[in-house]
């Protein structure tokens, strides 16, 4: 299932409107994360990074199977091996993981999706006990040079309440400042 409103810019313009260190940084992604599922690869903005810091293996899913495509070549291409690439609808089929089988799950710039509750408990499934969901988006200001409209781009506060009606999360974490244009959670499992 597409999500509405996710279309993807120009490469070299959506990587300019992260830092992503600093994102990753703050959210406290680093080695002691083993395996990590990530959906919605877009360009492999995060998924090079994330595979170069965790001590494991990035299982990363989207439905566009160009991006797919671009987020292998890039990984190849910078000597990062620990990347499997999935074209799933997680929507409709899961992740295809065991259930509790990964340290982490990243939902970034997704949750402006029809079913935000349902996608943050699939991503609570394939999270082991004691493991995080970490989950990004767009500042809820008219001011972000992009992101949802913002009649379907969720304040900080409606992630979290979304997360907690899973009955699987709860919040492990404060609203995590990402500059220039975003905002984080991290919750755990």
């Amino acid at each position: 299932m597409k999500l509405r409103e996710s279309g993807m810019p120009d490469e070299g313009y959506w990587e300019s409107l992260f830092d992503v260190g600093l994102i990753l940084d703050r959210l406290k992604i680093d080695a002691a994360l083993r395996d990590v599922a990530e959906l919605g690869c877009g360009y492999g903005t995060f998924t090079i990074p994330l595979a170069q810091r965790i001590s494991g293996t990035v299982d990363t899913f989207d439905i566009e199977p160009d991006l797919i495509q671009r987020t292998q070549h890039r990984a190849t291409h910078a000597g990062v091996f620990n990347v499997r690439c999935h074209h799933r609808d997680v929507f409709v089929e899961g992740f295809g993981l065991p259930s509790e089988s990964r340290d982490a799950c990243l939902l970034f710039n997704i949750l402006h999706c029809e079913e935000p509750v349902r996608l943050l408990r699939e991503a609570a499934k394939v999270v082991r006990a004691g493991g995080f969901v970490y989950a990004i988006h767009w500042r809820h200001d008219p001011q972000t040079p992009r992101g949802p409209s913002m009649d379907i781009r969720p304040h900080p506060e409606q992630i979290a309440a979304w997360a907690e009606e899973t009955g699987m999360l709860v919040r492990d974490s404060g609203i995590v400042d990402l500059p220039p244009w975003h905002y984080g959670w991290r919750f755990a499992r």
